[in-house]
């Protein structure tokens, strides 16, 4: 078989291949979190208490720090490619809400749609204490130099 034949087929087999069923955009996502499965979630009810919640969807993903009545179950996808910035591509919350007896009153799925995009402030905050003065930064090194530091010379 000539190398021009073994080259075409190849370049068949390769053509073939891309042309399967799964995207190479999904060798890159990655899914993090512990999003029980929909048929748990069912058989979650109002009225049920925390330790029957514990018992069916397992421990949540965070219990919000100043309400923990609230409880958040978590998943998503983040796509990750070489050098680029990751990318989450889906997000799904479960938010269960205890009364002060601890049984579900509330059940509630968000997604990614939902959040609110968080910008960075750029303003900056001097700290004071942290500029040296005059006198410090012009005549702060004076008799700290050393130039036979690090010889071991018993004479001097």
């Amino acid at each position: 078989m000539s190398t021009s034949k073994i080259i075409l087929t190849f370049f068949c087999v390769a053509c073939l291949g891309a042309c399967s069923g799964t995207k190479t955009d999904e060798w890159f996502v990655s899914h993090t979190g512990n999003m029980p499965a929909e048929e748990r979630i069912a058989k979650i009810n109002k009225g049920d208490t925390k330790d029957e919640v514990m018992n069916v969807l397992g421990a949540p993903s965070a219990v919000v720090a100043f309400d923990t009545n609230t409880w958040l179950y978590m998943s998503s996808d983040i796509k990750r490619v070489a050098f680029s910035m990751p990318e989450e591509v889906d997000r799904q919350i479960l938010k269960i809400t205890f009364n002060n007896n601890g049984k579900v009153t509330t059940i509630s799925r968000l997604t990614k749609e939902d959040g609110k995009g968080i910008v960075p402030s750029k303003d900056k905050t001097d700290i004071r204490g942290q500029e040296p003065g005059f006198f410090r930064k012009y005549f702060g090194g004076v008799g700290q130099y050393n130039p036979f530091a690090g010889q071991n010379r018993p004479e001097l």
